[in-house]
């Protein structure tokens, strides 16, 4: 005698699954029923169970449609608007290809570079879901967009526990593919006021980071395993060019919000209908005209224009007139006043975003600012500060400062380069190396480079009052000015244009 399997319990199936088994077991009756009489399933019993075939993939259907609703809210606008826009299947095609091809590559591999691409991919997923629901959603505010970037954070976070303190022979991947994620945190980018830079410019920063790592394996591995070297190379073409170009065909702005007042937001209430014709005539208005409509509707009467004037006296005329001076009277106007700066002040800010970018905003008179625990994996990023100085303790990735007046930095050295832009009035000195400084729409600086930085590559554009000062070679402890040029001279000769710097003599 046979015995059927275990079953679950019925509140532990899921919706529908009770129909299915009921199916099952009807299916398993007739064919027990057949082989027990040495005959088929008839026509009626195989017509019975095609019936509740489709009947119960008809609810399923259903329950599905009504389901995605259920759980977003707008579950079904968020499955059309993946399926027909263009950003979003742009975004798909970006991990079916690029993403794709880093998978491959750490299958090659395997092991723990294969565990970390995988969180890579995971990443990407979600990214896509974020994109998908920034169109069904109002721009957070600063306070509610960390909820939003939830689960993003929470995967970057399981990437950078796979590579922080490990001893693995493959620690550099797993920093390359940890530190490259942050490059995804544009999907967060509300505007100006958020700390971060536009997304082309925030995508390429995050892969110098990263980039850092993934050098390392390509010098590693070039002799060595070509699988290496593919993996690393996939990497940084999934970021830099196919993230990039991504973003800057589809969001060189950023995120596209759901606009305020649209879909779940109430519709505004139709505008009442106005009290009278827009073409009804003077004539049937009760109030009386004013303004200009009297003036034009004088004039179009027909009546003497004149008509009403009062004769003007000699005692009337400006020139003949005793009770008025020369002088005219200031008390009267009211004085404009300029809003007050301090109306305006923006909150000081000095803290460390996603465990990879320092944040220092809006100080004003602070000669103490301080980064001590910092490394190479990190950047960091000056905006709105004031009459302040900040001392960067540690060797980081990268420095940027934007908008800053009479600000100073101070800092060991940098992987990547110091940028100084649309600044007045800065002092930057670096105590080791940096690769490269640039110098954009800023007026005066003075670069302080030391022994081992010597050798950076310096950019300026649209920049005055530039000054680099270097170790004096004939005194010790003094420096050596040297202001960089400003203006130059352009000369077309040979064929073509030749450049040098204005010298300016005296006589």
């Amino acid at each position: 005698m046979s015995t059927c399997p275990a079953l679950p319990a019925p509140d532990q199936l899921p919706p529908f699954s009770l129909a299915r088994l009921a199916i099952s077991l009807l299916s398993n009756a007739l064919a027990i029923r057949s082989a027990r009489t040495h005959a088929r399933t008839d026509a009626m019993d195989e017509a019975l169970v095609g019936r509740l075939e489709a009947a119960v993939s008809r609810l399923e259907a259903l329950n599905g449609a009504a389901g995605a609703t259920a759980r977003g809210g707008y579950g079904d606008q968020v499955d059309h608007a993946s399926a027909h826009d263009p950003a979003i299947l742009a975004f798909d095609e970006l991990v079916a290809g690029a993403v794709g091809r880093v998978s491959a590559a750490a299958g090659k591999i395997g092991a723990e570079v294969a565990e970390v691409t995988r969180v890579l991919e995971k990443a990407f997923l979600v990214g896509k879901d974020l994109l998908v629901r920034t169109k069904q959603t109002q721009k957070p505010t600063v306070d509610s967009i960390a909820v939003f970037m939830g689960p993003l954070n929470e995967t970057i976070l399981e990437a950078n526990s796979l590579a922080d303190g490990t001893r693995s022979s493959h620690g550099n991947h797993l920093k390359a593919a940890a530190g490259s994620l942050a490059a995804l945190a544009w999907i967060g980018y509300t505007g100006k006021g958020c700390g971060m830079p536009l997304p082309i410019a925030h995508v390429e920063e995050s892969w110098q980071m990263a980039e850092f790592y993934s050098n390392k394996v390509l010098v590693e591995y070039k002799s060595k395993d070509p699988d290496h070297v593919e993996w690393a190379k996939a990497l940084k073409e999934l970021f830099v060019p196919s993230l990039r170009d991504y973003v800057k065909t589809f969001y060189p702005l950023g995120p596209v919000w759901q606009p305020p007042g649209s879909s779940t937001s109430k519709a505004p209430s139709a505008p009442c209908p106005p009290s009278a014709s827009l073409f009804s005539s003077s004539a049937q208005s009760s109030q009386p005209k004013a303004g200009m409509s009297a003036v034009f509707a004088e004039i179009s009467s027909g009546k003497s224009m004149t008509q009403g004037l009062r004769t003007v006296t000699a005692d009337m005329k400006s020139k003949n007139r005793t009770d008025r001076t020369g002088v005219v009277a200031s008390e009267g106007k009211e004085a404009h006043k300029k809003p007050s700066s301090s109306s305006t002040k923006l909150p000081s800010k000095l803290e460390l975003q996603m465990g990879r970018k320092w944040i220092v905003e809006h100080h004003v008179g602070n000669k103490n600012l301080v980064i001590e625990d910092c490394d190479t994996k990190q950047s960091i990023y000056v905006f709105g500060c004031k009459d302040s100085v900040l001392q960067v303790k540690g060797k980081v990735n990268n420095i940027t400062i934007d908008k800053c007046s009479k600000m100073g930095l101070l800092f060991k050295g940098v992987v990547a380069a110091c940028e100084i832009v649309n600044c007045n009035s800065v002092e930057v000195q670096c105590e080791g190396s940096v690769p490269t400084i640039s110098i954009d729409n800023t007026s005066g600086c003075q670069l302080y480079l030391s022994k081992e930085s010597l050798e950076t590559s310096i950019t300026t554009a649209k920049s005055s009052e530039i000054n680099a000062l270097v170790p004096d070679a004939n005194s010790d402890g003094d420096w050596a000015e040297h202001p960089l040029p400003q203006q130059f001279i352009h000369a077309f000769k040979d064929g073509q244009f030749t450049t040098l710097p204005a010298c300016h003599s005296g006589g």
